[in-house]
């Protein structure tokens, strides 16, 4: 490579500027090595030195602000990505991970991820890696397979975090995750219908990060079979209210459904659309319940029963990880970030016939 432009392949072509993980590859060695040796910390073996300084020389590599940020360990900086920015609780995490970082002074950056029909894992580890070389840490929100594809591509020396569904059994104490408990939330909203005399509770279900059952689905499937309740097929929905229609307009037809679990409030604003469309009435015929509290649930008509988890909290303690992680300063560890919270209001009651 020596003796062609740096900014030019040898065909004359424009290629992309040289990475300080170019370098780190060309070396052998970490990329945090690689910013210790161009900042002349003393902390680097004089062998290890020379053959970080040869790569640098070989590759053509310039120093920037962002070698120089990792080389301080205090990376100004993060980086989220995520496959949705509207949906309450991708937006939720989003909001607590900038309010979080910006306490800390800390910029936000956002990688939009395609759906996992739409790319493939090349696509996804190209995305991931835009994302590294960014510079400072990683929050991954894999609440879809779009999302838990990104997390498993992100590189074992890059600083990350995974926002993700609760796992279906304890990880491992290196994996840097946060959840909130939606098992816990599914299993309290459906003991709740069950205690108000439903003999069973149906259930709309949001797609699954793993498509296979959620951690909600699982903790409507406890409370039932706990109780000795029938187990009804989910309906699988969607994440917005046209999905809950759609599946509402096939539960209201059948006269033995007198309780609905939704997998977010979305989905139970358009149950209630539904069952008000074909003159079932909340709750004296059919009892509705959500699952986030997002804002607009204490509003409805009827206001709506639901579960709150706090996304926002989700987000701050995401970021406060990663913090950590970045400044050396706190352990790596798996946790659960809140305990749901049942939320009462109207929507709910005795089913047709019991008071």
């Amino acid at each position: 490579m020596t003796g062609h432009n740096p900014g030019m392949n040898v065909t004359g072509h424009t290629r992309r500027s040289v990475s300080i993980r170019d370098v780190a590859t060309a070396a052998g060695v970490s990329y945090q090595t690689v910013s210790r040796v161009i900042n002349d910390h003393p902390s680097v073996k004089p062998s290890t030195r020379e053959r970080v300084l040869a790569a640098i020389d070989e590759l053509g590599f310039r120093r920037n602000s962002t070698a120089l940020a990792l080389a301080s360990g205090r990376s100004r900086a993060v980086t989220v990505l995520t496959s949705n920015t509207t949906h309450y609780g991708y937006a939720s995490v989003l909001q607590g991970i900038e309010e979080a970082a910006r306490a800390a002074s800390y910029t936000v950056g956002i990688g939009v991820l395609e759906s996992a029909e739409e790319t493939d894992g090349a696509d996804v580890a190209a995305q991931v890696q835009r994302s590294a070389d960014a510079g400072g840490g990683l929050i991954v929100i894999a609440y879809d397979p779009a999302g838990v594809r990104a997390l498993g591509a992100v590189p074992a020396d890059l600083p990350v975090v995974g926002v993700v569904e609760t796992p279906a059994s304890p990880p491992r104490d290196d994996r840097p995750w946060v959840w909130a408990d939606d098992r816990e939330a599914a299993y309290k909203a459906t003991r709740h219908l069950l205690s108000l005399g439903h003999k069973t509770v149906h259930y709309v279900a949001i797609p699954s990060s793993t498509r296979r059952t959620s951690a909600r689905t699982s903790g409507w499937q406890q409370a039932l079979k706990e109780a000795g309740a029938p187990q009804p097929r989910p309906l699988q929905g969607s994440w917005g209210p046209a999905g809950g229609h759609a599946a509402g307009l096939k539960l209201a037809g059948n006269p033995d459904v007198t309780a609905i679990l939704c997998g977010n409030d979305d989905l139970a604003l358009g149950v209630i659309r539904a069952l008000h469309e074909t003159g079932r009435a909340i709750p004296g015929d059919v009892s509705v319940a959500g699952f986030d509290d997002a804002p607009h649930s204490a509003y409805l008509t009827p206001s709506l029963t639901t579960v709150r988890l706090d996304f926002t909290g989700l987000g701050r303690s995401a970021f406060a990880l990663l913090h950590g992680v970045l400044e050396e300063s706190a352990p790596i560890a798996p946790h659960p970030v809140s305990v749901p919270e049942l939320i009462v209001r109207e929507s709910s009651g005795p089913p047709p016939g019991r008071e």
